[in-house]
């Protein structure tokens, strides 16, 4: 995994909320392929929906439109969650509770399907193993926050909405065409909400529903609460996001390679789109770190150790001691630990916990990155492997430690012999 080729960095403004037909008519409109994704839709052991994509306009903007289609047999009225909302209609009884409908003299009986027969739906397909992945990852994370708005297990429910065959389209669409995309990071600061109350089967249920809350309590997803009156995040949606999002931080500076707008289904006096960017850093992006550090000195060696290793385990990007002098001329050790915004809360409380300290300093810094790419080389000792370091006006070729060693011990040679020629040899070849 260390030398996989980096993929591509999506990131999300969700300023008008997110749903799982929004997200895979943005995927759409980037670029995945229209054709891969009918054909892999094709292979799920589900029946009874069609493919609508289309080019709608949202307030003079052209988006693409992502809509499933079911028949009559399998209509739901609930195309990515809106069971949530009352639907009455000529000749038809909805009667949710029971999930079976009556309509034109016909009875019609909602498929209900576990996580179990969900997962299986998704192995006996025959999209990518990694697309697999995502697409049970997001079906996880509904079924968790499922169980827990209800008080049951994950294994216990049988949700109508989330086992509906659109739900179903929806998120296994979403899943292809991140992998068709090759997308493996995702950005999203915040999910725009509304507010209000919307009705369900059950009756009257706040804005956010219980699943969205559930989902953002879990995954520490910032919500921005709008004057809306009105429900913009949907649970597949809030799930999509829990499931792929590595990051809430953009870049300090970032190129735009690519942009694509997905169109939502309902207007309530703004505009329904879920735009989606593809980015790259810039040339020397700087971003910011945290300093965090601490005076000890009643802490031994060992247990020094043992907290550099946890530091590093928890995300650390450096861990150093620094030999000082405290009151009464007490020898003592400061901890210096440099780490990214998101791991400072578990970077703390394992110093508190594994330390005698009771106090840390935290300094935000920035940093100015050279560009930093990890190849592998064939030199005359052997297959190497350097990090290649570039700005705009130097490039620099580093060895990696653990490929002069291994070239060590294995020929028996002297490590600054072998540090030298490697380096010689990558810069031929890479300069």
């Amino acid at each position: 995994m260390a030398d996989r080729k980096a993929g591509n960095t999506l990131y999300l403004e969700c300023y008008s909320g997110i749903s799982g037909d929004m997200t895979v008519g943005m995927l759409l409109d980037l670029g995945a392929s229209r054709k891969r994704l009918e054909e892999q839709l094709k292979s799920l052991p589900v029946e009874g929906f069609k493919l609508q994509i289309s080019r709608v306009k949202k307030s003079g903007l052209d988006a693409c439109d992502f809509h499933v289609i079911l028949d009559e047999r399998h209509e739901n009225h609930d195309h990515d969650n809106e069971y949530l909302y009352a639907h009455k209609g000529a000749g038809h009884i909805h009667a949710d509770c029971g999930h079976m409908h009556e309509g034109n003299g016909h009875i019609h009986r909602h498929e209900h399907r576990g996580i179990n027969e969900i997962r299986d739906i998704i192995e006996h397909s025959c999209i990518s193993a990694r697309a697999k992945k995502i697409a049970e990852d997001i079906f996880m994370v509904l079924a968790e926050a499922e169980a827990k708005a209800h008080g049951t297990s994950v294994t216990e429910v049988h949700f109508h909405e989330v086992g509906a065959v659109d739900s179903i389209v929806d998120i296994v669409a979403a899943a292809v065409c991140l992998d068709d995309l090759d997308i493996t990071d995702v950005i999203v600061p915040e999910l725009y909400e509304g507010r209000g109350t919307v009705r369900c089967q059950h009756g009257i249920i706040p804005v956010p529903v219980p699943a969205v809350v559930h989902i953002a309590e879990s995954y520490h997803i910032s919500l921005h609460m709008t004057k809306t009156e009105a429900e913009l995040v949907t649970p597949t949606g809030a799930a999509i996001v829990a499931a792929v999002r590595t990051s809430e931080k953009l870049p300090d500076s970032y190129k735009i390679r690519k942009t694509g707008m997905g169109a939502g289904k309902r207007d309530y006096g703004r505009t329904s789109i879920l735009r989606g960017m593809l980015i790259e850093p810039g040339t020397e992006a700087a971003d910011n770190i945290f300093k965090l550090e601490s005076n000890i000195d009643d802490s031994t060696g060992e247990i020094l150790g043992y907290v550099m290793e946890r530091l590093f385990e928890a995300g650390a990007r450096d861990v150093y001691y620094t030999p000082i002098y405290m009151k009464k001329n007490r020898p003592a050790y400061q901890l210096n630990v440099i780490c990214d915004e998101e791991t400072v809360s578990l970077i703390e409380q394992i110093i508190f916990r594994e330390t005698t300290t009771i106090g840390i300093r935290r300094m935000k810094m920035q940093r100015t990155l050279m560009r930093r790419e990890i190849c592998l080389i064939e030199t005359s000792l052997g297959t190497a492997k350097v990090k290649v370091c570039r700005s705009e006006e130097c490039v620099r070729v580093y060895p990696e430690y653990e490929s002069v060693a291994s070239i060590c011990r294995k020929e028996s040679l002297k490590f600054q012999d072998v540090w030298n020629a490697v380096c010689s040899e990558a810069e031929e070849k890479l300069l």
